[in-house]
């Protein structure tokens, strides 16, 4: 995975005349950079945070995250830009934003935000290269400018953002699963922090659950035919970056209310 430094996305947002970030919609706050946003509010560039996913989540969620946003003071929408859904409101919100014509747009965001999607669903063709899986072939390796309709046009980023943060946090915000170290508790952790939303999740998503992380990974593995060669036991770590790259590609069913964090 290439990630940009802070100093080459502050770079790219000077280019821009609005910035639109792209969240996850099942876990916004922990997916959206607040130290981006106040690099961007310093230049002077204003912000829409768009709730990419948001086909993985409730509408009156969705809804809800929106009017939050907005409380803060930031423009928002959700979408699910792989569908096609939620791009059309996106470009008004990008014309409201700035009387400049025409108009640069850079889109940034975590790793597997869907920022290139978004990209590619505001252009209404395909022009960036996108990966569901975070650090596998596809991913956005330069910037370049991409016409969009109208006198819009987008800046794709060089990189994204750093994921940062403690284990779960670097999980959510698209760390390469082979790049975590020890795997096994990253994904004991996620599967925690998942069920705390959705007590069904891993069984809706695999059709079983024990009830505990590592015996479930366990099983996972003796499921797939995962094992160690030497001594034939549950290749654990491999059960471990198979739910990170799941719960990437919304297979697992989950999200967190936005009551959450109005305690």
């Amino acid at each position: 995975m290439i990630t940009a430094s802070w100093g080459a996305l502050a770079s790219l947002l000077r280019r821009a005349d609005v910035v639109v970030e792209a969240v996850d919609a099942r876990v916004p706050i922990s997916t959206r950079s607040r130290r981006l946003e106040r690099l961007a509010e310093t230049l002077g560039k204003p912000v829409i945070i768009a709730l990419n996913k948001s086909d993985l989540v409730p509408r009156e969620v969705a809804e809800e995250w929106v009017r939050m946003f907005r409380g803060e003071g930031y423009e928002a929408v959700y979408l699910a830009a792989k569908e096609h859904k939620g791009t059309r409101v996106l470009r008004k919100k990008i014309n409201r934003a700035t009387d400049t014509r025409p108009i640069v747009v850079a889109v940034v965001g975590y790793p597997k935000t869907g920022k290139s999607t978004v990209v590619n669903a505001l252009r209404g063709r395909a022009g960036a290269s996108t990966s569901p899986v975070p650090g596998s072939p596809g991913y956005t390796k330069r910037p370049g400018i991409y016409r969009g309709p109208g006198q819009i046009y987008f800046l794709d980023t060089p990189g994204v953002i750093p994921p940062d943060g403690n284990r779960l946090e670097k999980a959510l915000r698209g760390a390469p699963p082979e790049k975590l170290k020890d795997p096994e508790r990253v994904a004991s952790e996620l599967y925690n922090f998942i069920k705390k939303y959705n007590e069904r999740a891993f069984e809706e998503a695999y059709g079983f659950d024990p009830g505990e992380p590592y015996e479930f990974l366990q099983e996972l593995a003796r499921r797939r035919g995962w094992f160690y060669k030497s001594d034939g036991e549950p290749l654990i770590e491999e059960a471990a970056r198979r739910i990170i790259i799941d719960y990437h590609k919304g297979k697992i069913p989950f999200y967190i209310p936005p009551t959450e964090y109005r305690r």
